[in-house]
């Protein structure tokens, strides 16, 4: 019954199952033998796949979601990256551990990978929590970090819009006491508590992060528009896109407009522009070009 109540949340708010996408594809991302492996960081035993070759780009998925959420962009980007990605503690194929969850620790656990590969400085593409992560791994480990994508973050819990809370606080009220109980019921209650228990970010933490960076989301995002703009205006190399006509599950639902925006990011140099005289410039060159 728990793991009823807690995948439909999953998947109606936070990551959009891939089994559809998966059913049109040989591999099977997520549960692939042959691309699978696991390491221990801090007592937990992570499951991690990789793919492809080239710059290192690492994947990190939403609350109670696993590696199969990515199955479109894994898909996509292997082809020119070498795609990392990983199922959080308490998700997916890894570990539990007694200890308390929250957004430091996952990260710390995406740090932990990516010594345990020896990676050199990697990009993140990180959608809802693992958007949340991927700022974070710009805040804790900066020297890990060439580029982030951070799809749907919010900061703290009020930065979601008050329409997902309602819809938690509903699901996890549903969920009988004994199902609660059960060792599974207890793993995927506690991550999805997290949303509402976590994170905690001051907005100016954000401004220590010096790589470029690509806020995303949707104009019917689970996330507060508001609150998007805020993550934006406190980096001080971003880029924004916000996709129209849009929700939270993009990266499901438009894989080809999600990636092709996120491709061309992490393809072309980081240019940082000037509202007035970039603005200005380009009038200039109309005018002369109208003569």
């Amino acid at each position: 019954m728990v793991r009823l109540f807690v995948r439909v949340l999953c998947v109606v708010i936070f990551c959009a199952g891939a089994a559809d996408g998966q059913a049109k594809r040989t591999v099977k991302y997520g549960a692939d033998p042959a691309a699978g492996h696991t390491f221990v960081h801090d007592g937990v035993t992570l499951y991690y796949e990789t793919y492809g070759t080239g710059e290192p780009l690492l994947l990190v998925h939403g609350n109670g979601g696993s590696i199969g959420n990515f199955s479109a962009q894994i898909e996509h980007f292997r082809k020119h990256y070498r795609v990392i990605a990983m199922d959080s503690r308490e998700q997916g194929k890894s570990g539990s551990s007694a200890a308390p969850i929250n957004y430091e620790v996952m990260t710390d656990d995406l740090a932990a990978l990516l010594d345990h590969l020896h990676t050199p400085p990697v990009c993140v593409l990180g959608w809802s929590d693992g958007g949340i992560e991927s700022l974070l791994m710009g805040i804790r480990h900066p020297e890990k970090v060439k580029k982030i994508v951070s799809m749907a973050a919010n900061l703290y819990p009020s930065g979601a819009h008050p329409d997902a809370l309602t819809m938690v606080h509903s699901m996890l009220d549903a969920v009988p006491a004994a199902e609660r109980a059960t060792p599974q019921g207890k793993r995927e209650l506690k991550v999805v508590q997290m949303m509402l228990d976590e994170p905690h970010i001051k907005p100016e933490a954000l401004e220590v992060i010096k790589v470029p960076v690509l806020v995303l989301a949707s104009d019917h995002d689970l996330i507060s528009d508001d609150h998007t703009l805020e993550i934006y205006h406190h980096l001080s190399n971003a880029q924004l896109n916000i996709f129209a006509n849009a929700t939270h599950t993009i990266p499901y639902d438009e894989p080809e407009r999600f990636d092709a925006v996120v491709d061309r990011f992490l393809a072309t140099p980081f240019v940082k522009k000037d509202r007035v005289k970039d603005a200005l410039a380009s009038f200039e060159k109309m005018e002369a070009e109208s003569k």
